[in-house]
């Protein structure tokens, strides 16, 4: 890579991250993984095979993330195949294609068009919103929190909708190498660029910085406004919006380069 190019940290979680790595260095960028955001696996497995075992009772499950859709299918029991009639809704291309690898068939996969603007709640109820959900059963498999919006739509043209969680997100325990690539980060912030995913991250992000860091020279590709505003907040010298698609990433990046 060459050394005068600014090194973009991936914040995913670990899983995801890896995954955007390879892909990003694929478009010839500089591109580390500093996972901002740990996975844990949900603590009420009761709660999980009971949704397993109602499964075909839901019209639909909106799953949050690729995690959700990874965290809820190591609960399925054996041999248990997807319900026919049963639809799994993701908010982005990338929750998709955890299902569909998972076993869900293509045309039971809900999700917002390719060339939709933004991959969210919003976008995903532009698909959802021509259905009739009088009466019908959802249940949303998320972490611990999350946006209620989606649900509250549903509820309002008659859905009967719960939730389940399926694992929770926690600050990550550094390793001796992730602890330098961050204090290299603070301390050399035109040589990084930030790749943001969450909210959450960002402020995860504060929390592992050394206390009064200055943010104004750093810069960040956000993959969602509410992203960037948080970002901002936080102090962020400049944010550039990016569908969260790897060609927008890189090209994102390569514009603050």
């Amino acid at each position: 890579m060459n050394p005068d190019r600014p090194r973009l940290l991936v914040t995913r979680p670990a899983a995801q991250a890896d995954e955007w790595v390879a892909g990003l260095r694929a478009e010839r960028l500089d591109a580390v993984a500093l996972p901002l955001i740990a996975i844990s696996a949900s603590s009420n497995d009761a709660a999980l095979a009971q949704a397993w075992q109602d499964l075909a009772l839901n019209r639909m499950l909106v799953f949050v993330s690729p995690n959700a859709v990874q965290q809820f299918f190591a609960h399925r029991p054996e041999g248990r195949a997807w319900p026919a009639r049963t639809l799994a809704a993701t908010v982005g291309p990338g929750s998709s294609r955890v299902l569909r690898e998972a076993g869900v068939p293509p045309g039971l996969v809900m999700e917002p068009a390719v060339d939709a603007p933004s991959f969210d709640s919003e976008a995903l109820w532009q698909v959802l919103a021509p259905l009739d959900w009088l009466g019908a059963r959802v249940l949303l498999v998320r972490g611990d929190g999350g946006r209620e919006w989606l649900g509250e739509r549903l509820r309002e043209r008659g859905a009967v909708v719960e939730a389940v969680q399926s694992y929770s997100r926690v600050l990550p325990s550094l390793s001796a190498q992730q602890r330098q690539q961050l204090a290299e980060a603070v301390a050399a912030p035109h040589r990084n660029i930030w790749l943001l995913s969450s909210s959450e991250a960002v402020a995860n992000l504060a929390a592992l910085a050394p206390p009064g860091t200055d943010w104004s020279q750093a810069r960040a590709v956000a993959t969602h406004e509410r992203i960037a505003e948080r970002a901002t907040a936080q102090g962020f010298g400049r944010v550039v919006l990016a569908r969260p698609q790897l060609l927008a990433v890189a090209a994102a990046a390569r514009s603050l380069s």
